[in-house]
């Protein structure tokens, strides 16, 4: 929440690269420990770590709640491997079968395909009722709503997915959120300085970043596969290893 912070990526040139210069680097590097393997602290950031902070340090997921992930990218799918790692129950949401066997594979209780049929009318049915939290991993007007209705009374939403305003401000269902009193949480990255407790989870093989990884690939490889994201379908995680 830093005013002034600064993002390889984002603030200044950096991440797909050799190199990257980070600022303030005695605060913003983490030590990792030989026991974490590179693939593992390599799928850390940014969407693990993300999932991590949104769903413990905004949402407050308690064991045996229901959480509903709509969308199991890698964001989504880090965010299903942490709520059950809680001992919370998962409803996974996405429009691709392979996703959703991936997210059931990571433990999720129930998967739902978002084919045009009723998602929110689902959630309810196999919750009993509505998930106590919900995650949108997407960023879509859709897969917000989608998230908030699947929620039941007093329920919390948490928007991971930046929902860009394409045609100006994207629609909320307010009025679901004032006659339910739900809590809207917005969760931004993590903290360098919150870092050492995930890191002995996966120290301790409790969480498993390295899991997700799909594939790995070199800097020229990763350079053709980034224009084509938008139009792929890809599971699980593909990380850019530049030593090859």
């Amino acid at each position: 929440m830093c005013p002034d912070q600064t993002q390889p990526g984002f603030t200044h040139w950096g991440s797909f690269a050799e190199y990257v210069a980070l600022h303030s680097a005695d605060t913003n590097l983490v030590a990792v420990s030989d026991v974490v393997e590179d693939a593992a602290a390599a799928a850390l950031g940014c969407r693990f770590a993300t999932a991590y902070r949104a769903l413990n340090a905004r949402a407050g997921i308690r064991r045996d709640e229901w959480i509903t992930v709509v969308g199991v990218g890698g964001v989504g799918l880090s965010a299903v491997q942490i709520a059950v790692a809680a001992g919370a129950k998962v409803v996974a949401v996405d429009r691709t079968p392979t996703a959703l066997a991936l997210a059931r594979s990571l433990g999720a209780e129930h998967t739902v395909l978002a084919d045009g049929r009723d998602v929110v009318a689902q959630v309810h049915e196999l919750t009993g009722g509505g998930s106590h939290v919900a995650v949108d991993a997407v960023g879509t007007a859709a897969t917000c709503a989608d998230a908030i209705y699947s929620l039941r009374r007093r329920g919390r939403h948490v928007q991971v997915g930046l929902l860009p305003s394409v045609h100006g401000h994207p629609a909320v269902p307010m009025e679901r959120v004032i006659a339910w009193e739900l809590d809207i949480l917005g969760s931004h990255g993590m903290a360098s300085a919150d870092y050492p407790s995930m890191l002995r989870l996966v120290e301790a093989g409790t969480l498993r970043p390295q899991a997700l990884v799909e594939r790995e690939v070199g800097l020229a490889e990763g350079a053709r596969l980034l224009p084509l994201r938008d139009s792929a379908a890809p599971v699980g995680v593909t990380l850019i290893d530049p030593r090859t």
